[in-house]
């Protein structure tokens, strides 16, 4: 027998051979797993994507509720519906024309609007309540340009924050501004009546 036999029968009959590549369950797995890693990496990055308009969803929604509280808190607080004769100088309600519980009474409950009046002619806090704007305006009632889809709320109720204060003289005013696609921001201030005489 010569040595080149030899080799190749202990070639042939050795414990092993040596194998090249993949098989094909194991391309599989190989497959599936990297398919669902890759599935759980793109639905965190579309979250993410879809979630990253939201911090200026909200601050948008911020900004509308700010300005909205500061327009209502600006307005007067008087006894008397500014446009009463006795609004300067009524030292209670029942000084009002109509008196305590009339239609110039701005405590009377529940809170609102006197007959006739609108946002853009509101001359009391105690006007907002109930009001809801949509689509968006300013103070004027002219629609705000890019703002298509907010609306905003806008309740005023007695609220007391201190027992030494009266609770006819102390509103809690709440907005609530709603963006496209359902979010909702609310944003609450208060207005006490330290100045009842103050008319525009």
């Amino acid at each position: 027998m010569c040595i080149r036999e030899a080799f190749s029968i202990t070639r042939a009959r050795g414990p092993s051979r040596r194998q090249a590549g993949l098989s094909l369950v194991e391309l599989i797995m190989f497959i599936v797993i990297v398919g669902v890693g890759l599935a759980g990496i793109l639905t965190v990055l579309n979250l993410t994507a879809q979630k990253s308009t939201d911090p200026q969803l909200r601050k948008q929604m911020l900004a509308v509720a700010e300005s909205l509280v500061e327009e209502v808190e600006t307005k007067p607080f008087t006894f008397c519906d500014p446009d009463d004769a006795n609004a300067t100088t009524a030292t209670s309600a029942a000084n009002c024309t109509g008196g305590a519980g009339g239609a110039n009474d701005e405590s009377r409950l529940p809170l609102g609007p006197e007959a006739g009046e609108t946002r853009p002619t509101y001359d009391n806090v105690s006007d907002y309540n109930g009001q809801t704007i949509a689509p968006l305006s300013d103070i004027s009632g002219n629609t705000i340009a890019g703002l298509a889809g907010y609306s905003a709320t806008i309740v005023v109720v007695q609220q007391q924050v201190e027992a030494s204060i009266p609770l006819a003289d102390s509103l809690q005013i709440t907005v609530t501004v709603s963006a496209p696609g359902g979010d909702s921001l609310a944003l609450t201030g208060y207005r006490l009546r330290y100045a009842p005489n103050a008319v525009p």
